[in-house]
């Protein structure tokens, strides 16, 4: 296949189609970007700094025209899609507002007869591989950050969201970057392999499935180039005895369901305390049915169409087997919409009666299902939530503060949340354990491994 099409989940139809990069184009591509290497790392951070700071003014304007493209592309409903612009801009802004400093060079203690420093310097290339599921939120913690580093930076979108590659190239462009520092390329899966590999290509920054991380690392095997690989989650939340229960609720269930449950972050199971869990579950199944599901272009929806049928059918097939091996079901389905147009269109669900020999509570569901589990001590918990492949984030909710640091740090985890979930703070560390991936975005952390470090040893 020459080009992609875009099948939008909204109503099954073609939305858009572009032509695939063929080997000039990328050729021309890697070539543009090295020639323009030199200049864009000489440019003072605090320059590019004040660039990205001006794209962001520019992608902010263009939120009208942005939100129903994101709708159509993923199915975002409508009323939450501007939330992802915001997010670009918290993120964006953050990091550029640190990056002088945590680009500085470093000095060691003074040596009489020395001058000694340490500079971060820029990789080189950058190529960025970006989702679907938050396109714009997942792009931006890797391509700005290289940007602000010195790197030039080539951007491969998923194929379900290419307008949002050709947008982030076109506010930056207008912001006024030199030509080649940053470009976009619609690939396809050969394609993409061939330039993970590709001699100008320092450094991969991947976030996807755990299968396209090990994609990424094994077409850079022995290439001796950096790769960060944020992949998936099966995120838990614990709801002790002391919680705000209402709170913890309506945090939880918001956290499981929101993006029609494609968040690598959000809430996939649920472990309360025997104390509160009949009103935990209570409560739940009041919130959850609360949620008005339908076509993502319509504003009162409140859950849309996952991106694909096939995506959607894997949920049902958890939910079936969880059922048939014992788990309730809390949630009438016929309460919800069956006009609309595919099977990517699903009913939220929430199960108990649930365990670890389910599928819906180890493997990643990515959609809108949650199981929950009671539990009698942060123990049991604690066991629990550390039985998993994956360790993106983990939720603790309580109003002991000492408990939940105590608790968060046992719990194999990449950041650990007190009364919140499902949500990146620019200023900490982006990071995940196990098949949830290594390396680290966001946060001054987030530059190192955009740059190496360079000695300089002066005997005066």
């Amino acid at each position: 296949m020459s080009h992609l099409s875009v099948i939008s989940p909204v109503d099954n139809q073609v939305y858009l189609e572009r032509p695939y990069a063929d080997a000039a184009k990328i050729d021309t591509a890697l070539e543009q970007a090295t020639d323009v290497s030199c200049l864009w790392r000489d440019w003072p951070v605090e320059q590019r700094a004040e660039l990205v700071n001006r794209a962001v003014d520019i992608f902010v304007s263009m939120k009208d025209q942005l939100s129903p493209e994101l709708t159509w592309q993923m199915g975002r409903p409508i009323r939450f899609a501007p939330g992802e612009i915001a997010g670009f801009e918290e993120r964006a802004r953050h990091m550029a507002s640190i990056a002088p400093e945590a680009l500085h060079p470093i000095r060691p203690a003074e040596k009489a007869g020395f001058n000694r420093f340490i500079l971060r310097e820029p990789l080189g290339q950058v190529l960025v591989i970006a989702p679907w599921n938050f396109p714009y939120l997942t792009a931006v913690n890797a391509v700005v950050p290289a940007l602000l580093a010195g790197n030039t930076v080539l951007l491969k979108h998923s194929a379900q969201t290419p307008l949002c590659a050709e947008r982030f190239v076109e506010v930056f462009t207008e912001a006024g970057l030199p030509e080649g520092v940053f470009q976009f390329l619609h690939l396809d899966h050969a394609s993409t392999e061939r330039l993970i590999g590709a001699s100008e290509i320092d450094f991969v920054a991947f976030t996807g499935s755990v299968s396209g991380g090990q994609m990424v690392e094994r077409c850079a095997a022995g290439l001796f180039k950096g790769v960060g690989l944020e992949l998936g989650g099966k995120d838990p939340a614990y709801v002790r005895a002391d919680a705000d229960l209402p709170h913890a609720i309506d945090t939880v269930v918001d956290g499981a369901f929101f993006n029609s449950g494609q968040s690598c972050c959000g809430i996939e199971r649920v472990y309360v305390d025997e104390a509160v869990f009949d009103d935990f579950v209570s409560g739940a199944v009041q919130a959850v049915s609360a949620y008005v599901l339908g076509r993502p272009d319509d504003p009162k929806t409140t859950l849309g169409p996952l991106v694909k049928a096939s995506a959607a059918d894997f949920v049902r097939e958890q939910v079936a087997q969880a059922v048939a091996a014992g788990a309730a079901a809390h949630i009438d389905a016929d309460l919800f919409a069956d006009d609309l147009p595919g099977r990517a269109y699903l009913a939220p669900q929430l199960l108990t009666g649930v365990d670890h020999r389910m599928q819906v509570m180890t493997e990643e569901s990515f959609g809108p299902v949650v199981g929950i589990q009671s539990v009698s001590s942060d123990e049991e918990a604690i066991d629990l939530m550390n039985d998993s492949a994956f360790g993106l984030t983990a939720a603790v909710f309580t109003q002991d503060e000492e408990a939940a640091i105590r608790i968060g740090s046992r719990v194999d985890t990449g950041t650990w949340f007190m009364n919140r979930c499902d949500y990146l703070d620019p200023a900490l560390a982006w990071t995940g354990v196990k098949q949830s991936g290594r390396g680290c975005t966001l946060s001054s952390v987030g530059f190192e491994q955009l740059t190496r470090p360079k000695s300089f040893h002066l005997r005066t």
